[in-house]
């Protein structure tokens, strides 16, 4: 692979020589933890570069001969020549003859299929904003979004377009027009593009969070977050034992971690294989299949995927390393997977929408760490801060996590409230959750202070299900908590106080929240009660919900 452009700093901790301990990271003169990886040279912040550009200035030269992508279910591939000529082909395209602009924001609703990579490639290329998002949404939820987002222009497919606002310019990625686009490289666009100037500090996409309130919000991300992402990545390549490097992508593209994933592949040089509808309908057992078939060394898997696959039958004798985020994944289902597949690395890693990636294990001797989420990224910096006096913590002392470092995001569009409030005076941004770091640099995440409900790597926030519940006219007053669930990591359950006489049951409740959610969204369990604790603010609180459920209540879940 190609070195990456030279760098005038790395964007890391800045501190005394010595400050630091070697052991733990942490730095008593600025009382925060650094890094223990090196320090990762990025470039220039000022100078003009398009994430594109560096991805492809670390591909070498002649570009590689296996499949930049290739379809789980069907086998179709796409090699890195084809993948750069369809990128920068479709990108004087959108320019050319749909009039999408720099700075545009272009909103894409599609599942996972081999041209969304080369859509996210050929926007960023010019400087146009991906935003991407779930398919399975509602037309409510993502008209929400693009009006959130303030897209220009939408890219989707024949089954998801009718969920777009009318009225959206919008451009079907299972279309002939949208084909002839990739396969029309002019001459003088691409000069265009080459010569198009892109700041590193320009926003490269717009992904959704509920961050730490509940309420969905868009974060924005610049060129030079992913950026630091990929050059950490590309610092930190391991050539696979087999000889095959080829990375099973389990996560959804428009997740902040499938995104990235997608991304980082084509800047490594990797053969992404990409987990499409057919195989996802299979659940586990499908994306297994996948990962056997196709010979796969790596593979990016949620909690529930580790469980299932250590339970499969199957043969992954390439596989080497498992890289598992999205939620905790218990003790008990992390000691079994290692029993099952003693010489696959399970990498536990942690990581926001906000953040980019926090820590991450890289190594056989860093996953045995069970329970910890790896070692603080390099180029990144935390501190642990106590949440009720604001004093910066140390060594094995539990605290909210602050995040400081090149991979955070810029901020959340139109939200001032909501910055102020993420970031403090100095820049950190405050993750809302509990942590501490161990003598040996381990991070440990204990709990989240924010509300969120991780129910299989998807973020579900209470406040949103809340409002749903209040809709129905048979609800007086309704709290949603998340409750432990060893497949799911979280599910989430309502509490909700009925209307004197009234005879709503649990299926109706459940019922009356589905059809107005994505799937992952739905209640799972209703609690009928007769109040819900809230402070003289009224603020629910969400600590003493817990006193209402009983075991017994949720066993059969």
């Amino acid at each position: 692979m190609a070195t990456p452009q030279p760098a005038a700093s790395a964007d890391g901790c800045a501190t005394a020589p010595g400050a630091v301990d070697s052991r733990s990271g942490y730095c008593k003169e600025t009382k925060t933890f650094c890094s223990l990886r090196p320090p990762v040279p990025l470039p220039p912040a000022g100078s003009p570069l398009s994430f594109t550009a560096f991805a492809f200035s670390l591909l070498p030269s002649p570009l590689p001969a296996h499949p930049a992508l290739l379809d789980a279910a069907t086998g179709e591939t796409l090699s890195f020549p084809a993948f750069r000529s369809q990128v920068r082909a479709l990108a004087g395209g959108l320019r050319s003859r749909v009039g999408v602009r720099r700075g545009d924001v272009a909103f894409v609703l599609a599942p996972a299929r081999l041209d969304v990579p080369v859509l996210y490639f050929a926007l960023l290329s010019f400087g146009a904003v991906v935003s991407p998002a779930n398919p399975a949404l509602t037309a409510a939820e993502v008209a929400r979004l693009v009006a959130l987002s303030d897209a220009s222009v939408a890219f989707a497919v024949s089954s998801t377009a009718a969920k777009l606002p009318a009225g959206l310019p919008t451009v079907l990625l299972d279309s002939d027009h949208f084909r002839s686009f990739l396969h029309n490289e002019d001459r003088g666009e691409v000069l265009a593009l080459e010569t198009a100037v892109v700041h590193q500090s320009e926003t490269a996409a717009i992904q959704y969070s509920s961050g730490t309130t509940g309420r969905v919000k868009a974060a924005a991300l610049s060129h030079r977050n992913f950026t630091a992402m990929a050059a950490g990545s590309h610092a930190l390549a391991h050539k696979p034992r087999h000889g095959r490097d080829r990375m099973l992508l389990g996560a959804p593209m428009f997740h902040s971690l499938g995104f990235y994933y997608a991304l980082k592949g084509i800047a490594l040089g990797q053969t992404t294989v990409l987990v499409t509808d057919t195989v996802a309908r299979r659940g586990v057992k499908g994306v297994v299949e996948a990962a056997e078939r196709w010979a796969v060394s790596e593979m990016t898997a949620s909690p529930p995927v580790v469980i299932g696959m250590a339970k499969e039958r199957c043969d992954l004798e390439a596989l080497e390393r498992v890289v598992c985020g999205g939620a905790p994944l218990p003790t008990t289902a992390a000691e079994m997977f290692r029993r099952r597949f003693p010489n696959v690395d399970l990498c536990m890693g942690y990581g926001s929408t906000e953040a980019g990636g926090i820590s991450l294990m890289i190594d056989r001797e860093e996953c045995t760490r069970i329970g910890s989420a790896g070692r603080v990224s390099e180029n990144v910096e935390v501190k642990i801060v106590d949440h009720i006096t604001g004093k910066p913590l140390s060594v094995g002392q539990r605290g909210e996590l602050f995040v400081r470092g090149p991979t955070v995001m810029t901020g959340y569009v139109g939200d001032d409230e909501a910055n102020a409030s993420t970031f403090d005076s100095e820049g950190w941004l405050k993750t809302g959750d509990l942590c501490y770091v161990d003598q040996d640099g381990f991070l440990f995440v204990v709990d989240r202070l924010k509300e969120l409900i991780k129910y299989k790597g998807y973020q579900v926030p209470p406040a949103e299900l809340e409002l749903v519940l209040q809709t129905l006219p048979e609800v007086v007053e309704a709290a949603v908590m998340p409750y432990p669930h060893e497949e799911a990591g979280q599910i989430p359950i309502a509490l909700v106080v009925r209307k004197p006489g009234s005879k709503v049951t649990e299926a109706q409740v459940m019922d009356h929240v589905a059809k107005r959610v994505a799937s992952y969204k739905k209640i799972r369990k209703v609690l009928f009660v007769d109040s819900i604790p809230k402070s003289p603010a009224g603020k629910v609180l969400r600590r003493q919900l817990t006193n209402y459920v009983q075991f017994g209540a949720v066993s059969r879940l």
